[in-house]
C-alpha cells in the first residue's frame, strides 16, 4: 500500500512495505461542507456567534484594522477578506480599512506572497501594512499580561475604531489551537511581548500541548492580549487536507473560536493502538513546510505517537532553509540537546531569546528520539549541523530507521502531522 505524504507543493510517495503499520489521519475529510467555500464563510458571517454582524459593528466607525495571516499560514484569505471588506463598507461606506499582516516573529511577507494569498486586485486596491515586531516605534504598550510580560502591540491595532481578524483553526503544538486570539498574540505584538509569552517555563508546561486550552499558560496570555486590544470580531475557518474551507465560524473572538476548536477536536484526534518504534510524520506540505523552524510542529505529532527511544522520520521540503538564525545556531552550537535544554530552562522570562521556544521543543524531542529529516538536498548540511540526520526520500529514511530499530519495529505513519492531535 502506497501512502502519499504531503511534501512541498507536490507530495512524496511512501512505497515501502507497510504491513502491520498504523496510519493516523484526521477525519476532517468526512466533514460534509454544506456549500462552496464562499457559501460557508457567508453563512457564518450572516449568523455570527455572540456578536452583531460585521456590517452592524462597522456602523458609525471611521477606521477599521483587519488582522490577516502571513505567508506561513494556509488561510484561504481569498474566500474571507472580500466578504469582510464588503460587510464593513456596507455598514460604513467611508470607512478607512487597513489590512495588517500578522507576521508574529516571522520574516515579512513579500508582495508576491500577499498577492498569492489575497489576489492581486486586493493588493492593488487596499492599504496593506506588514507588522514588524522589532520596530519599537510602530508598537505601543496597552497593559500587562497575566504572565507579567508587557503587552505591546502594533499601534495600527490600537489606534482604530474597530479591530477584527481572519484566521484558521488547526491543532497547535504549544498554544493548543491556532486562530482566534493568536491573531493578536503573537500575530501583531512587539517582540518583548512574544518573548515574554513564549518563555521557557510556559513552553515546559504539561498544558502547553496540542489541543489543550484549559490550564495552558500561553493561551491565558493570548486571551488577555486579545481582550486588551479590544478584538471585536473574527472570521475563522477549518480547512481540509486540500486546504479548502470545510467549516467557518464568525463573531465573538472567544466564543466563535471555542466553537470551532470543539468541532475540530471531534475530527482531528487519533490514538495509536501501540506507540511507534518508528514514526513517520510531515508538516502538511506547502506553505507549512517551507522551513525547519515550522516543521517542529509536525515533529511533535510524531513525538506524541512514539515509544521511548523511537526513530522519528520528518518529511518536510524546507526550501526556505532553517527559518531562523537563532533557531539554527542554538542547535548547531550546543554541546548536546541535553545541555541546551538545561540552559533554556535556566533562562528567566525577561531574558527569553528569539526562537528559544522552537529550539526548546526540538531539543526536547532530540533528547528522547533520533530524527531523520527528509528535505530538499540543499538543506542536508543545515539539518546535520542541527543534530539530525538527512535522507533524500521517505523510503530511504524508513529503510534506515528499520536498520536501526529492527525489521519487527512497530511503525506509525502520520501523513499530515499538522492536522492530527495524537491522544493517549
Amino acid at each position: 500500500m502506497a501512502v502519499t505524504i504531503p511534501f512541498g507543493r507536490a507530495g512524496m510517495t511512501l512505497n515501502a512495505d507497510l504491513t502491520g503499520a498504523e496510519l493516523l489521519e484526521s477525519r476532517i475529510g468526512t466533514l460534509a461542507a454544506a456549500g462552496s467555500e464562499d457559501d460557508l464563510v457567508r453563512a457564518a458571517m450572516a449568523a455570527p456567534i455572540g456578536t452583531p454582524t460585521l456590517c452592524e459593528l462597522a456602523a458609525g466607525k471611521k477606521t477599521c484594522t483587519i488582522i490577516i495571516s502571513d505567508h506561513t499560514r494556509p488561510v484561504p484569505s481569498k474566500h474571507i477578506i472580500p466578504f469582510m471588506l464588503e460587510e464593513l463598507r456596507r455598514g460604513s461606506p467611508e470607512i478607512q480599512i487597513t489590512l495588517l499582516v500578522a507576521t508574529g516573529f516571522h520574516r515579512p511577507s513579500s508582495a508576491e506572497e500577499l498577492a498569492g494569498k489575497l489576489g492581486q486586485d486586493i493588493v492593488d486596491r487596499e492599504r496593506i501594512v506588514v507588522h514588524d515586531c522589532r520596530d519599537a516605534a510602530a508598537n505601543v504598550k496597552i497593559g500587562v499580561l497575566p504572565s507579567g510580560a508587557d503587552c505591546v502591540i502594533d499601534r495600527l491595532a490600537v489606534e482604530t475604531d474597530l479591530l477584527v481578524a481572519e484566521g484558521f483553526i488547526e491543532p497547535h503544538f504549544f498554544a493548543g489551537f491556532s486562530g482566534g486570539r493568536k491573531s493578536v498574540l503573537p500575530g501583531v505584538c512587539d517582540q518583548v511581548t512574544v518573548l515574554g509569552n513564549h518563555c521557557s517555563r510556559f513552553i515546559a508546561s504539561p498544558y502547553a500541548r496540542t489541543g489543550v486550552l484549559d490550564g495552558n499558560p500561553l493561551h491565558a496570555d493570548m486571551l488577555a492580549a486579545a481582550r486588551m486590544a479590544k478584538l471585536a470580531y473574527i472570521v475563522n475557518v477549518i480547512i481540509d487536507e486540500d486546504k479548502r474551507v470545510a467549516a467557518a465560524f464568525a463573531g465573538d473572538p472567544e466564543e466563535a473560536h471555542r466553537r470551532g476548536c470543539a468541532l475540530l477536536l471531534g475530527y482531528c484526534q487519533a490514538k495509536p493502538e501501540k506507540r511507534g518504534d518508528i514514526v513517520v510524520s510531515s508538516n502538511g506540505g506547502y506553505p507549512l513546510d517551507q522551513n525547519i523552524y515550522q516543521s517542529v510542529k509536525g515533529l511533535t505529532a510524531a513525538e506524541a505517537a512514539a515509544a521511548p527511544g523511537a526513530v522519528l522520520v520528518m518529511v518536510s521540503a524546507c526550501s526556505d532553509g532553517h527559518g531562523g538564525e537563532s533557531f539554527y545556531h542554538a542547535l548547531h552550537s550546543c554541546e548536546s540537546p541535553e545541555k541546551l535544554t538545561e540552559e533554556i530552562l535556566a533562562t528567566p522570562q525577561d531574558q527569553t531569546r528569539p526562537d528559544q521556544w522552537e529550539y526548546q521543543i526540538l531539543a526536547r524531542i532530540l533528547c528522547k528520539h533520533r530524527v531523520i529529516f527528509v528535505s530538499d538536498p540543499a538543506q542536508r548540511e543545515t539539518i546535520e549541523n542541527m543534530k539530525m540526520e538527512w535522507a533524500p526520500d521517505v523510503d530511504e529514511a524508513l529503510a534506515r530507521a528499520r536498520r536501526i530499530k529492527g525489521r519487527d519495529a512497530h511503525l506509525v505513519v502520520i501523513p499530515n502531522g499538522i492536522s492530527v492531535m495524537v491522544t493517549e
